[in-house]
Order: structure tokens, then sequence, then C-alpha cells
């Protein structure tokens, strides 16, 4: 399963993905918020309009799974922004819904270095 939710992951920080609302709104729950790492909150009705989540050019590393129930797990791991160099710790809640895995919560944390 973690290979499954690493690669449900790395879509979202896939460019066709994050700019089509079709694709976010398969991915994205209808009740998913996000705790950004500028400090902003985002819902996913945030996300569907023309630009979706918009563009970025990140790298995943050190990607974990912790079970938190038969339905839901948290998955953890770091973020290379490519463009600015700075890197952020992140964290997901994805929960199993209607044959799908679909994210619930995510948050990205600066790591101040």
């Amino acid at each position: 399963m973690a290979k499954l939710i690493c690669e449900l992951e790395e879509k979202l920080l896939n460019t066709e993905v994050r700019t089509s609302p079709d694709e976010l709104s398969r991915l994205l729950a209808d009740d998913f918020f996000e705790f950004g790492s500028s400090g902003k909150v985002w819902h996913k009705r945030d996300l569907m309009g023309e630009e979706g989540a918009g563009e970025v050019r990140m790298t995943l590393s050190g990607f974990e799974l912790h079970p938190l129930s038969g339905e839901a797990v948290l998955a953890t791991y770091r973020i290379m922004n490519e463009e600015t160099g700075g890197e952020t710790l992140r964290s997901s809640i994805w929960k199993f819904r209607d044959g799908r895995w679909q994210m619930f919560f995510h948050q990205g944390t600066p790591v101040r270095g």
C-alpha cells in the first residue's frame, strides 16, 4: 500500500494533474483541507478553478506510511522545491472511500536551516 499512496502523492506534484480540476477532484476528498507551508489554509473548493492547484517543480523523498485504521493512513515525507531550494516536511491523511484512496488532509511545514 505504501507504493500506491506514494504514487498518488507524486501525482499531486504533476503539473497535468495539479492543473486539472477533474484529476484533482478524483484525488482530493470533498472535505479536503490543507495547512500550507505558506501558512494559508486551503480547501478543495479553492483548488477547483481554472488553474487548479498551480504548477510546481518539487521532488519527494523519505516517504513513510503510517496506518491509522483500516480505512485511513498517514503519509510523511520531505519535499525539495526545485525553484527555491526550500525544503518542507509534509504529512497527508488518505482515506479509503467509495473504492478509492483520496487525500483528506495535508500539511507542509518549512524546514528551518
